[in-house]
């Protein structure tokens, strides 16, 4: 269950990926599956690489996937806009 919740506030935290400008890798879809993976990640490891049950799953479980999200989201913004500037044309 905690899965469940941990992939359901990386999409929460997706939803305030339109306040930067889109330079994700792999624009809104990519910005998408790096707050999901970055969520559910985060969640596995700081629970030791098990998934809690049922009754193991509070608000705590919420809170643990934040971090992960907005550091996926980061890396994806990092490494698009970085692709971004190497394949930008030279304008005068």
């Amino acid at each position: 269950m905690s899965m469940v919740v941990w992939v359901m506030m990386g999409i929460a935290i997706w939803h305030f990926a339109v306040f930067v400008p889109d330079r994700f890798w792999g624009g809104i879809v990519g910005a998408f599956l790096a707050a999901t993976a970055g969520a559910a990640i985060f969640g596995l490891l700081v629970a030791g690489v098990s998934i809690p049950g049922t009754n193991d799953t509070g608000l705590e479980q919420a809170l643990i996937a934040v971090p992960g999200a907005v550091l996926g989201l980061g890396l994806s913004w990092l490494y698009g806009s970085r692709m971004e500037e190497e394949h930008r044309p030279e304008v005068l």
